[in-house]
């Protein structure tokens, strides 16, 4: 009966010790049980909340005594929960990492206010540490930037781009500003749009409603598959060349690699995507690009202290935009030369191969008008 004493003792620890010894560097983050989770474990529900995270590592913090549900801690990862309620973790710092120091990298910041800053965030820049890169990342760059986020957890960041996805970004620079945009997040009512070029001719739009979760045997990548957590993007064509076509999508769920996974799905994949691209057949091999070709291109959600509508937008990188006029004049020395076949020789080859005059036209979502006819996020 070892397994009830040490629940008991756990359970009877005043609020003020647990994970007293890291709090200093980890304060609490409190997070609202979604209404649909419903008669889970805890453990199920924190894996959803706090995707960063393990369940196995979430576990060991429930046991430690780091969570507590309504001001009242709990160390049994199959407690349930019913809803509504309020769940206050105190994350440990990983012991394989140093802690993480602030580091001069330069930052392009689209807005800041003594609440939130939305950055654009350059592609080949790591979010958070890990793995092989416990420095040099968006974290060491916004302890920098902003000192104050060293008492935040995870420097502000509430939501992550792959490393070699570039765009927008939202990073709380207080407690209160983190936990607000956590709830939009958990809510859906954070909009995030997408530019996308994909191998192959994809038509029309659509939208992709497929779980996204582990893959059964890859377990660095992520799939589509039956047990995986609900998933929903939706996308429309912007502009279609000679073996690719630029979409715009929408998101309507967060998951892991998701607008990567689902096009792949589809029998698209992204240009340049070398962990989802590299095993798909029946569609053309596209352009050589360097990285995924994915730029967060729109953010829009609720200020967490002034309850107002804000919305930023991003110009596609400059990577990107060269490759799409890149593709724009092959289409259109493809075009001349099929019409030479009816006029050879009537034209000044020098004039038939000149450019167009004046500057390629904006592409999509990066127009004033532009991406309010995609769906909207639910």
């Amino acid at each position: 009966m070892e397994r009830p004493k040490r629940r008991k003792a756990a359970a009877d620890t005043p609020r003020r010790e647990i994970g007293r010894a890291d709090y200093s560097a980890n304060p609490r983050i409190a997070l609202s049980v979604p209404g649909d989770c419903s008669g889970q474990r805890v453990d199920q529900i924190l894996a959803r909340l706090l995707a960063q995270h393990s369940r196995s590592r979430l576990q060991v913090w429930i046991r430690e005594g780091r969570v507590a549900v309504g001001g009242t801690p709990i160390v049994e990862p199959r407690h349930k929960l019913w809803g509504g309620e309020t769940i206050e973790v105190v994350e440990a710092p990983d012991v394989r990492a140093e802690p993480s120091t602030a580091e001069n990298i330069p930052l392009h910041v689209v807005y800041e206010d003594d609440s939130l800053l939305v950055i654009d965030k350059a592609a080949g820049l790591v979010v958070h540490p890990g793995n092989g890169n416990w420095c040099g990342t968006l974290l060491n760059a916004l302890l920098h930037h902003t000192a104050q986020l060293d008492k935040v957890p995870r420097a502000g960041i509430v939501h992550r781009l792959d490393k070699d996805t570039s765009g927008l970004m939202v990073v709380a620079k207080t407690l209160a500003a983190q936990t607000d945009l956590v709830r939009q997040l958990q809510e859906r009512t954070v909009k995030r749009h997408y530019q996308a070029l994909v191998r192959g001719i994809l038509e029309g739009g659509g939208t992709v409603d497929a779980p996204v979760g582990r893959h059964p045997t890859l377990r660095t990548r992520m799939a589509v598959v039956p047990t995986g957590r609900p998933a929903r993007t939706h996308y429309r064509v912007l502009e279609s060349f000679i073996a690719c076509t630029l979409i715009g999508c929408a998101l309507e769920t967060g998951r892991t690699h998701q607008i990567r996974v689902h096009l792949t799905a589809l029998g698209h994949p992204l240009v340049g995507d070398p962990v989802y691209g590299r095993d798909v057949g029946g569609v053309t091999q596209g352009p050589r690009f360097p990285r995924q070709a994915l730029h967060a291109c729109r953010l829009s959600l609720t200020h967490p202290e002034t309850g107002k509508s804000m919305s930023w937008k991003s110009p596609m990188p400059d990577d990107m935009a060269s490759l799409i006029e890149t593709l724009r004049q092959q289409g259109r020395l493809l075009a001349r030369g099929v019409r030479a076949g009816d006029a050879r020789g009537d034209e000044d080859p020098g004039t038939r191969h000149a450019a167009p005059e004046g500057n390629p036209e904006p592409i999509g979502m990066n127009g004033d008008d532009s991406g309010d006819d995609l769906p909207d996020e639910q």
